[in-house]
C-alpha cells in the first residue's frame, strides 16, 4: 500500500533588492540630464510647473470663465489652448513612470507607511500631505520647486535659487527639531 501526498510547490524567494547606484555616479547623470535639458529645450528641470498645469487643466473643465479672465491661468489654458502640452507635463510623468519602473526592474517596489514608533499610520499620511501642501504652495511662490531651483537655478547660478534653497534646508532644519519625537 502505497500513501501518496500532494507536494505543495515551494515559494518562490523573493528576489533581493539591487544596490543603489553610487551617489557620485548618480551626481554625474543628473548633471549630464540637466546640462542637455538646457542645451535641447533652452530650460533647466522641474516638476512644480507640471503639477501646476494639471491643475488648471482641471480648473478649465471646470470653470473656464475664471481661467480665460485670469491672465496667470489664460497663459496656460486659456481660449483652446490645452495645458498638458507642454514639456513640464511629460517631464514629470517621465519622472513618475521612470521611477516606477526603475522600482520594479531593481525589487525595491513595495506598498509600506515608513513611520516612527510613536505615530500612527494616519497621522503620517496626514503630516505627509500637509507637508506636501505648504512644499506645493511654496514652490509656486517661489517659482519653482527643489528640483527646479536647486538643479536649474543653483546651475545657472541665480542668486534667488540659492537663497530660497538655503531657506528651505534651514527651515527644514529647524522644523525637524520640533518634529524629532515622532521620528524617535
Amino acid at each position: 500500500m502505497s500513501a501518496t501526498t500532494s507536494a505543495q510547490p515551494e515559494p518562490k524567494p523573493k528576489p533581493q533588492p539591487k544596490p543603489y547606484v553610487n551617489p557620485y555616479v548618480g551626481g554625474l547623470l543628473l548633471g549630464l540630464v540637466l546640462f542637455l535639458s538646457f542645451l535641447l529645450t533652452g530650460s533647466g528641470l522641474g516638476a512644480s510647473g507640471g503639477v501646476n498645469r494639471i491643475a488648471v487643466f482641471f480648473e478649465d473643465l471646470i470653470a473656464p470663465g475664471h481661467v480665460d479672465r485670469n491672465p496667470y491661468l489664460a497663459h496656460m489654458a486659456g481660449g483652446d489652448a490645452n495645458p498638458l502640452l507642454n514639456w513640464t507635463v511629460f517631464v514629470l510623468l517621465g519622472a513618475m513612470v521612470g521611477g516606477f519602473l526603475s522600482a520594479k526592474l531593481h525589487h525595491r517596489w513595495e506598498v509600506a507607511t515608513y513611520k516612527g514608533p510613536r505615530i500612527s499610520v494616519r497621522t503620517r499620511w496626514i503630516l505627509a500631505f500637509v507637508g506636501g501642501l505648504i512644499m506645493g504652495y511654496g514652490a509656486r511662490m517661489a517659482r519653482g520647486c527643489t528640483s527646479g531651483q536647486a538643479l536649474s537655478g543653483g546651475a545657472v547660478l541665480s542668486a534667488g535659487s540659492w537663497a530660497i534653497m538655503m531657506a528651505i534646508f534651514g527651515g527644514a532644519y529647524a522644523l525637524a527639531y520640533f518634529l524629532r519625537k515622532v521620528w524617535n
